[in-house]
């Protein structure tokens, strides 16, 4: 065990994580040159498309330090962005150390305060590493002032490095080696072993990965989950070397897998511990915090014969991302799915789209939506995710919302377009920052409802692709609220319902009656899609019906005889729009979601 070291790469997004993780590997020489790619440990299509990490990988790298000593360094690389943060505090619960990494062009930001303070939590050992230092614009007497003051940490210990040139990756795993302690625990002791992640793969079952923390795990043993006393036979287990390697035996202090043919997906949970049946640990290891999601959004199939399909998919996927939170729920207008929580705007969509790749679900989301709170005039406080739940507006004392403090980084050539972007978001409080000549960071509160819809689209187009949008929550803050309704033909549609602030209300009516106007084919009768309040009325548009020429053989005599025929036809469409039913189809609710630039 001495000779094992597990530690974990953290940073603000795109401060070089990944490529610093591409670098040890090769140095260490785990990946021959043939074999090796850019962000190796990045294996989804999605995340080499998006150039963004979204799980955190787990990798066993070789190393003969300069005494002649061998020894495994457990790398855990790890996502930057605020989203995924449920990743990062999965992955330090397995590590002894980390490596903190900051540019030596960007210095501190965000989300490497973020990342330090979980690592604090843990009580690992923290290297600071300047990164890019081979950039032109790089600053290193500034980074190392920013570690000092803005981190706390001692900025004589920092190890610079440039990932990209492979410059000082020798001192990086030296200092690995010499600073972070090697992990307590015991082979003698009863198994007990921390479930951090898993994947279902469709020939073998459910593969878990786990950090060991004390005795041994072996092929043939029995084990047990202490969550919910589920009991397996082990076929398999090993390390990573970015292929599973099967080995005899995990022991104290190693990260591996372990397979044991478990089909019950329901049965492996993240955070669980595993311990042998015949001599288990006498209590379970601390598991991970519940996640709190910030953001709602309904998945419905789009043929209603494939929900239980899309059950099983989610169930699949929970494994691999136990930041999902979902329950069962049901909508007039679309059938049968699940309600679902997400940690964050690109949380939403990753889990759209993997659904969608991996899972080959073809699916409709509503409006995302976030958690409000509503304190009702009997002095009790309602959460409310839904906007089926709204409550009465007699009953509502006063209504908030979750606000967002946003950093936000741009070229100053685009500041009037994107202070003019958040004044249209409601954005208030906003504060300038010059970390480098010609970039302007802006600091601003803002409603999350205003950011939850399209507003990083807009933030790329209005700065071409240059400006960089990042997060946290700051709190809930009294607000105006009303629910907007969506009426077809007189009828509510529940799907399209949503809760908004008064002042966008009807901006937002007057857009999905338009979208719904262009989705909804004609009738033979007149279909009047309306935005209401309550009872008030604050949008309309009309679909015209198809119309016969009644009077086309009616040429030349009396008007008296075309009029008659007129009214006989008025009369027949106003009876079928009582009798009549409106379909919307299913590309009106997925219309209802993009802009109007899209």
């Amino acid at each position: 065990m001495s000779n094992i070291r597990n530690f974990s790469i953290i940073a603000h997004i795109d401060h070089g994580k990944s490529t610093l993780a591409d670098r040890l590997i090769q140095y260490t020489g785990l990946v021959s040159d043939r074999q090796f790619r850019d962000q190796i440990l990045d294996t989804m299509d999605i995340e080499r498309e998006r150039g963004i990490t979204i799980k955190s990988q787990s990798v066993t790298l070789p190393y003969r330090g300069k005494a002649g000593e061998d020894y495994e360094l457990n790398l855990i690389d790890t996502p930057g962005h605020v989203d995924f943060s449920y990743e990062v505090s999965r992955a330090l619960a397995s590590c002894e150390g980390v490596l903190l990494l900051v540019d030596a062009s960007q210095g501190v930001e965000a989300q490497t305060v973020a990342n330090l303070y979980a690592a604090m939590e843990h009580d690992l050992t923290i290297i600071p590493v300047i990164n890019k230092i081979d950039l032109p614009s790089a600053d290193i007497e500034r980074a190392r002032e920013q570690i000092e003051t803005e981190l706390g940490l001692d900025s004589d210990q920092a190890i610079l490095c440039s990932a990209k040139e492979g410059l000082g990756i020798q001192e990086l795993l030296e200092a690995i080696v010499e600073r972070i302690p090697p992990p307590r625990g015991s082979r003698d002791l009863p198994l007990s072993a921390l479930i951090f992640d898993a994947h279902y793969d469709p020939f073998r079952g459910t593969v878990v990965s786990c950090r060991v923390f004390d005795g041994a795990l072996r092929p043939g043993d029995v084990i047990r989950f202490m969550y919910n006393d589920a009991t397996y036979k082990v076929e398999e287990v090993g390390l990573f070397r970015i292929v599973r390697e099967p080995r005899r035996e995990i022991a104290a202090g190693a990260v591996g897998y372990l397979i044991a043919g478990i089909k019950t997906i329901g049965d492996v949970r993240v955070g669980d511990t595993v311990t042998l049946d015949a001599h288990p640990a006498p209590t379970p290891l601390p598991g991970f915090k519940e996640v709190k999601p910030v953001v709602f959004s309904s998945i419905y199939p789009i043929s209603s014969d494939d929900y239980q399909s899309l059950s099983d998919a989610l169930e699949k996927y929970k494994l691999n991302d136990a930041s999902l939170v979902y329950q069962k729920d049901s909508s007039a207008a679309l059938g049968q799915g699940f309600r679902c929580g997400f940690l964050g705007l690109l949380h939403l969509e990753i889990v759209q789209e993997r659904l969608e790749r991996e899972f080959d679900q073809a699916i409709i989301m509503t409006v995302p939506s976030v958690q409000y709170e509503f304190q009702l005039k009997d002095g009790s406080t309602l959460m409310v995710d839904n906007p089926t739940y709204y409550p009465d507006p007699m009953e509502i004392e006063r209504g908030f919302e979750p606000f967002i403090k946003a950093s936000i980084l741009i070229p100053e050539r685009y500041m009037g377009a994107v202070m003019k972007l958040c004044m249209e978001r409601r954005g208030t409080e906003s504060k300038f920052h010059y970390p480098t000549p010609g970039r302007i960071e802006m600091t601003l509160e803002m409603p999350l409802a205003e950011v939850v819809f399209d507003f990083y689209d807009r933030l790329k187009t209005v700065t071409q692709g240059y400006g960089s949008f990042d997060y946290e929550l700051s709190g809930y803050r009294e607000s105006d609220l009303v629910k907007l309704d969506i009426l077809v033909n007189t009828e509510k549609v529940d799907a399209l319902s949503l809760i908004v602030h008064r002042l966008r209300a009807r901006e937002w009516g007057v857009q999905v009656c338009d979208r719904l106007k262009e989705e909804i084919p004609r009738h033979q009768f007149k279909i009047a899609i309306q935005g209401a309040i309550g009872g008030k009325i604050i949008s309309r548009s009309t679909i015209s019906p198809f119309r016969k020429d009644v009077t086309a053989k009616c040429y030349g005599g009396d008007i008296s005889r075309k009029r008659k025929l007129l009214e006989k036809q008025k009369k027949g469409k106003a009876r079928m729009k009582v009798v009549g039913a409106v379909t919307i189809p299913q590309g009106a609710f997925v219309a209802v979601l993009k802009t109007k630039q899209e």
